[in-house]
C-alpha cells in the first residue's frame, strides 16, 4: 500500500501530495520573451490565468493549482531559493497548469503581460522595507496599481493580504481609487490556517491578518489609471519595525 508523503510547515500540510515520478512535469519558466508571455503558448491552451506577485515557496499557488485545474498560473519572486522549493514541490505534485519565474513583479507586468490578459492578480505579503533608503523599492505603489489594473481583464480580481498595520493603511486609501475594493476580515475558505507560509507564521504569533478582494474598475482607461498614479502620493509610510524577525523567518 502506497504511503502517502505529507510536507509540513509550521504543522500545517503543504497542499497536495508527491506523484509518481513518472508524472513529475516542469514547472520551470527560465526565460522571458522579448515581449508579453504568450499564455496558450506557454501552457498549450487558452484558460484564464492566475499570476502571484512574489510567491515565495508556492503554497498558495499550488494549492490553486490543483484545486483549480481549469486556471493556469504563474508565480514569480525575486529569490531564486524559494523559487526552487516551489518549483521542486509543482514538478513533484505533476502540475501542468503551473510555472514559476525568478524576477521582479513590477518588471512582469510591465514588460512580459499583456493588457487584459489576465483573470487575477494575487500579492501575499509583499515587503514593507523598513529602512529609509529602501522605502522606494516597496512594491504596492500607484504606478504599480495601474499596471495591475491594465493587466487584469475587465472585473478581473485583485487580491492582497499584508500583516503590516502601516502597508494595511496605505492599501485602504489608494487601492480603492483603482479596484472595487472590499477587506475581508474572514480566513481564506480554502486555506484556514493559511493560504501562504508568512500567514501560518503571523496566525502562531496571534498577529492580525488584512485581507482584501477588489475587481478592476471598468471605467478606468490605460490612460487614465496612469494620469491618476501620477496625482497620488507614495508609500512613504512608518512600518512596524517589530515584524522584521517574521520577515527573516518567512524568507528563511
Amino acid at each position: 500500500m502506497k504511503q502517502l508523503q505529507i510536507e509540513r510547515e509550521f504543522g500545517v500540510p503543504f497542499p497536495g501530495e508527491i506523484v509518481d515520478p513518472m508524472h513529475w512535469t516542469k514547472t520551470a519558466l527560465k526565460q522571458m520573451p522579448d515581449g508579453p508571455l504568450d499564455w496558450r503558448e506557454l501552457f498549450g491552451r487558452a484558460a484564464p490565468v492566475v499570476l502571484d506577485l512574489g510567491c515565495g515557496n508556492g503554497r498558495f499557488l499550488i494549492g490553486s493549482a490543483l484545486r483549480r485545474a481549469d486556471h493556469d498560473h504563474l508565480g514569480i519572486d525575486t529569490l531564486p531559493v524559494v523559487v526552487r522549493y516551489a518549483r521542486r514541490r509543482g514538478n513533484q505534485r505533476g502540475l501542468s497548469n503551473l510555472k514559476f519565474a525568478v524576477g521582479g513583479a513590477h518588471e512582469l507586468l510591465e514588460r512580459h503581460i499583456a493588457p487584459a490578459s489576465v483573470a487575477e492578480i494575487h500579492c501575499y505579503h509583499p515587503q514593507p522595507y523598513y529602512e529609509t533608503a529602501q522605502v522606494h523599492r516597496r512594491l504596492l505603489t500607484p504606478g504599480f496599481l495601474a499596471l495591475v489594473h491594465t493587466a487584469l481583464r475587465p472585473g478581473g480580481l485583485l487580491v492582497i493580504q499584508t500583516d503590516n498595520p502601516g502597508y494595511w493603511r496605505y492599501i485602504r486609501i489608494v487601492v480603492p481609487l483603482f479596484f472595487d475594493f472590499e477587506e475581508r476580515r474572514a480566513h481564506w475558505p480554502d486555506a484556514p490556517k493559511g493560504r501562504t507560509r508568512r500567514e501560518i507564521i503571523a496566525h502562531r504569533r496571534a498577529l492580525p491578518v488584512f485581507r482584501g478582494i477588489g475587481h478592476a474598475k471598468a471605467n478606468l482607461s490605460a490612460a487614465e489609471t496612469l494620469r491618476l498614479a501620477e496625482a497620488l502620493p507614495p508609500p512613504v509610510f512608518d512600518a512596524d519595525r517589530r515584524l522584521r524577525e517574521l520577515d527573516l523567518l518567512d524568507r528563511g
